[in-house]
């Protein structure tokens, strides 16, 4: 049974840092793991991914700002939010998902099969 508990979060001002957090119970050896965000009325997007290697793939939005890692030891995934900016404020999921495709995890939502609660960042 995969379950993703989240912690971190929270309000924060312009320029301000974060780090969110998420464990995950269960097998995740190879599994992509993401994190979401979600504005109401809008579509859920990709921050960020990570593989079981530790390669990461970014939104444009958030190069230089925010670095998503991976401590497999603990099968926890961490995002660390610097610089944070108004705009991206909003509800934010971690994921766990496939294997990577042609060495790239999947940046839509459908292919992730396992969710966390979520847990709101808001900048202001």
């Amino acid at each position: 049974h995969v379950q993703l508990v989240e912690s971190g979060g929270g309000s924060v001002q312009r320029g301000g840092s974060l780090r969110l957090s998420c464990t995950i119970s269960g097998y995740t050896y190879g599994s992509c793991m993401a994190r979401f965000r979600q504005i109401p009325g809008q579509k859920r997007e990709a921050v960020a991914t990570i593989d079981t290697d530790g390669m990461a793939t970014y939104r444009d939005s958030v190069k230089g700002r925010f670095t998503i890692s991976r401590d497999n030891a603990k099968d926890t995934v961490y995002l660390q939010m610097n610089s944070l900016k108004p705009e991206d404020t909003a509800m934010y999921t971690c994921a766990r998902g496939p294997r990577p495709r042609n060495g790239v995890c999947y940046l839509e939502p459908g292919p992730y099969n396992f969710w966390g609660q979520g847990t709101q960042v808001t900048v202001s």
